[in-house]
């Protein structure tokens, strides 16, 4: 377990939300508001799960998930930075992929659509917005810069630069439509 990286990587994190949550007096409180301290635990159990030690990592993943109210899976792989605002009801599954400097509010799912083996969760691209509630569902790949709007369901590929809302989620600002349903 590279345990330099990893607290660099809280370091950074913890950074990232001080940079973007415009409530915050100091690193020490955000260190201690829930959602921080989930994104922290996560950040151990995945470390553990990488190295081999996936019953303490589902232990400590269950753990989390009861106490703060976010349920993200130990095999997700998540950049640092990035920043989980209130984040009570977040959902990322196993197969997800979350890039660099993107905020999640609360409330967002990124899930899948059918049970099958292999890659079945979305890639988010890095500097992303995802709005709350926002679901987005199966192994699909949300490009960078993009925000999603509060509530909106992505079901296919998003193009970076863009901006997408609603149930069925279309373009609003960027490329084109002819990527989304």
């Amino acid at each position: 377990m590279d345990v330099r990286r990893l607290l660099r990587e809280i370091l950074t994190d913890l950074r990232f939300y001080r940079e973007n949550d415009p409530s915050s007096q100091s690193l020490f409180e955000i260190f201690f508001t829930p959602s921080f301290k989930g994104l922290l635990n996560y950040r151990v159990y995945h470390e553990l799960y990488k190295n081999g030690h996936k019953v303490l990592a589902k232990i400590l993943y269950i753990r989390t998930k009861l106490k703060y109210n976010m349920d993200i899976h130990p095999g997700a792989e998540i950049e640092s930075p990035i920043m989980i605002d209130h984040g009570f009801g977040v959902v990322i599954g196993e197969t997800a992929y979350v890039g660099k400097y993107t905020i999640i509010y609360h409330g967002v799912t990124l899930g899948s659509r059918r049970i099958e083996k292999g890659k079945r969760h979305p890639t988010i691209g890095r500097n992303c917005l995802i709005g709350n509630h926002a679901s987005i569902l199966g192994n699909i790949t949300i490009g960078d810069y993009v925000k999603i709007g509060a509530n909106s369901v992505v079901l296919e590929d998003i193009p970076s630069y863009s901006t997408v809302v609603g149930v069925k989620a279309k373009i609003v600002k960027g490329v084109s439509n002819e990527n989304v349903a």
